[in-house]
């Protein structure tokens, strides 16, 4: 099976303008992802639509391939870049891994869980999830929570605290029931890539701004896998300086 873990990383963020370059401890955000990255997956690469990421990207050596500024998610990017990179490369590829260029500190268990699933020739798309332990993230909406079946197939993506526990005070909800949130990391079959984003967007997806689910409503299978490890991403300044107050003290290792 051949992997190809691609990196979607675009300058212009709404909530944070030129995330990709921040300086994250003396290395920029997006070369600390794609060095991790690295030692996990051989091949890697960076879809990028700007000429500042990608010259930052020749810098210290990494392979990035541009993409067109029109993609409305990293998962299209991801399409555009793959076909791109097998026609530079000559290489061909199984599965797709996309790996979020805002998770500068990525777990390298979460790309091994991800690949793994593969292993299951039925499985087509599979992303991970966690136990959620708190009522904050069950209620909070950016917290995306995820229903899976006995099969550990996801049923739905909700920005909702879903199940709805009736006839249980919500403060004791996560006591109650297993709710599980969904850590942002896809990977496909490079096939079934090429399918999905060639899909009209869903009503689910509308309602929720899940793409994801769009998937699901079209009928595919999305394998959840699941992890007791965090995922820690910057979205805006604030989540920064979350991270570099968490990480301060490891410095030296990083």
């Amino acid at each position: 099976m051949d992997v190809l873990g691609i990196i979607p990383a675009r300058f212009d963020s709404t909530r944070f303008p030129g995330k990709p370059l921040v300086d994250i401890f003396g290395k920029t955000m997006i070369r600390r992802v794609y060095e991790s990255s690295c030692e996990v997956i051989e091949n890697v690469i960076i879809a990028t639509d700007s000429d500042k990421i990608a010259e930052e990207v020749e810098s210290f050596k990494g392979e990035y391939i541009l993409t067109s500024k029109d993609h409305k998610s990293g998962t299209d990017r991801c399409a555009e870049a793959v076909l791109k990179y097998e026609q530079f490369s000559g290489k061909k590829f199984d599965v797709i891994i996309n790996i979020q260029g805002d998770e500068p500190f990525i777990d390298k268990e979460h790309l091994r869980k991800a690949i793994k699933c593969f292993d299951n020739k039925d499985v087509d798309i599979a992303t991970l999830i966690k136990e959620i332990d708190n009522n904050d993230d069950i209620f909070n909406p950016d917290t995306v929570k995820v229903l899976k079946n006995i099969e550990n197939f996801a049923v739905c993506f909700s920005r909702s605290p879903i199940p709805y526990l009736r006839g249980i005070d919500k403060d004791k909800w996560y006591t109650k029931h297993k709710f599980y949130k969904h850590i942002g990391l896809y990977a496909y079959k490079k096939n079934v890539l090429q399918t999905i984003t060639k899909l009209g967007q869903s009503s689910l997806e509308i309602a929720e701004s899940l793409e994801q689910n769009r998937w699901v409503e079209n009928g595919y299978k999305i394998y959840t896998e699941e992890t007791t490890i965090e995922s820690l991403s910057v979205d805006t300044k604030e989540d920064l300086e979350n991270i570099l107050k968490i990480y301060s003290n490891f410095v030296e290792t990083l």
